[in-house]
């Protein structure tokens, strides 16, 4: 029976998530148990497109990005694949009629970096942060909102404000890994090898304003959501407060984590305010 292999599919995707993300998979389980595994297999899907790019080097990437493109298609298509991750991620596909141009957009995100790594200018910067984090988190807003279009529309800036965010985040927190380990430099207009505080700065106040714009539209999101949301929110948020504390040099230098009892603390800190009903 079909069911069997798509439960198999799911748990893949969680899997998945709590393998690679932990912090990502504490948020996810704060979510209501009825959008929870969908969720999951969002992530499981960016995920899988995500390491190809940029963890297989000793494979030959763009074939293998190539099959795994080809395979999303056929699932989409026939709303199936012997591939675990794309069966449980075109469930949720149809499920709540994701718009496919936000998969193409991130798929083409995920294209450049196998070839791309400078951007050199704002508008190239802000495509590639479209592609690869704004329609991750349309994705996700579109099972929050469970498919209700008005309220989609509604929160559709706030969703990809916040989808920045986290993506700039990481960005500022890997500048080690992506400009040595993988020769990138994402930030156009900074020369990250004389990093210094005023640049680190622009930087911060660009994710900061996105962090605002994000948080007016968790505030508007329904319960089902509201919590995990926030969570994340949370824990992203505390690493921008150290990175902004950590010196320019250092963070060129390191890799900036939150602690686990700071993310317990977190998570409590943030559920009481979400029961007295401050977010």
């Amino acid at each position: 029976m079909k069911v069997l292999f798509d439960t198999v599919s799911y748990n893949c995707s969680k899997i998945v998530t709590k393998t690679y993300s932990t912090s990502f998979s504490l948020a996810t389980k704060m979510l209501y148990k009825s959008i929870r595994s969908d969720i999951y297999n969002i992530y499981g899907f960016v995920r899988f497109a995500d390491e190809i790019v940029d963890s297989f080097h000793d494979y030959k990437k763009e074939a293998l990005f190539n099959r795994f493109n080809d395979d999303l298609e056929f699932a989409l298509k026939d709303q199936i694949s012997l591939n675990p991750i794309l069966n449980s991620f075109q469930y949720t596909f149809h499920k709540y009629n994701i718009d496919k141009n936000l998969v193409d957009a991130f798929m083409k995100s995920m294209r450049t970096d196998l070839h791309k790594n400078t951007y050199l200018n704002e508008d190239e910067f802000k495509a590639y942060i479209y592609g690869s984090a704004d329609v991750v988190g349309l994705m996700c807003l579109k099972v929050f909102v469970k498919g209700d279009q008005e309220k989609y529309e509604e929160l559709k800036d706030t969703a990809m404000a916040l989808g920045s965010a986290f993506q700039k985040v990481n960005f500022l927190r890997d500048l080690k890994a992506d400009f040595e380990g993988l020769d990138r430099t994402y930030f156009p207009n900074t020369d990250l090898n004389n990093l210094n505080e005023l640049s680190k700065q622009d930087i911060i106040d660009d994710i900061e304003r996105d962090f605002e714009k994000g948080l007016s539209g968790i505030k508007k999101l329904p319960i089902e959501a509201k919590f995990g949301v926030f969570m994340a929110y949370r824990y992203y948020h505390q690493l921008l407060k150290k990175l902004k504390k950590t010196p320019a040099l250092k963070i060129k230098d390191s890799r900036i984590r939150v602690s686990n009892p700071k993310k317990i603390e977190l998570l409590m800190r943030s559920y009481v305010k979400y029961q007295l009903n401050l977010i």
